[in-house]
């Protein structure tokens, strides 16, 4: 059904359906890793406090470090890559929008939920991920043409070499990243828009107060600054977890 969402997981209903216990499944329909970031202790006031401006500021900053994000963009931190899919289509007038697919369905749910309508041809707005889930597909600069451009790089930590990051100056243009999927910690929920000032300033108001939680921004900014693993350049990966299987 078009706009309908389906974002793999789901691991409780498979094992209802087909038995086994969650420890003998190993789910790839989500892309997550399966050798997760080691959390390790945190501050006691992360649980126990409303997060305040330092917090907020240190995951920030880590962010900008990591990503290479570019001078004029700003960078905004959301309870998951999902809840800015979701509120990004309301910030532009509608229209047509181009989502090639086959790839994830958020964005077209969240498209026509919003009044839009998805066409194949060009279109005023468009979305690229990338890479594609689910083939793979990798995206050029030269591509990415729409006044409103969504550039979903959830997966793109294991190909830094390959990010559009460069493009989320330019007005209208908004790069997504998803913490989840290459720290293998989706429940933390954790994601970031990288983008225009005016844009993110947007965002932010649809958003609220807090929209992270204290132990997120914390185990967000840890990871972030982590530079235990080769580094963007040394051999065309990020820093990987401990026990990941390098590119």
């Amino acid at each position: 059904m078009s706009g309908a969402r389906d974002h793999g997981g789901g691991l409780d209903a498979a094992i209802a359906r087909h038995g086994g216990a969650r420890d003998g499944w190993l789910d790839l329909s989500t892309g997550i890793n399966p050798v997760p970031y080691p959390v390790g202790a945190l501050p006691f006031d992360a649980w126990t406090a409303l997060p305040d401006r330092a917090a907020q500021d240190r995951l920030i900053a880590a962010a900008r470090r990591f990503w290479r994000v570019p001078e004029g963009a700003a960078i905004l931190a959301a309870p998951g890559a999902s809840a800015l899919i979701a509120r990004l289509p309301r910030l532009a007038p509608t229209g047509a929008v181009r989502i090639p697919g086959p790839t994830y369905n958020e964005h077209e749910a969240a498209f026509l939920a919003a009044g839009w309508k998805v066409s194949t041809r060009s279109s005023k707005a468009q979305v690229a991920v990338h890479p594609n889930n689910p083939d793979g597909r990798m995206w050029q600069a030269s591509e990415i043409t729409a006044g409103f451009a969504v550039i979903d790089e959830s997966f793109c930590d294991t190909r830094p070499d390959a990010s559009l990051v460069a493009l989320a100056g330019r007005p209208g243009t908004v790069v997504l990243k998803s913490f989840g999927k290459f720290w293998g910690l989706a429940g933390l929920r954790l994601g970031f828009a990288i983008a225009e000032p005016a844009l993110i300033e947007a965002l932010t108001e649809s958003l609220g107060p807090w929209p992270v939680s204290g132990p997120a921004l914390a185990i967000g900014a840890r990871a972030l600054e982590d530079q235990a693993g080769p580094g963007p350049h040394a051999s065309g990966c990020g820093p990987m977890p401990p026990g990941s299987i390098r590119c």
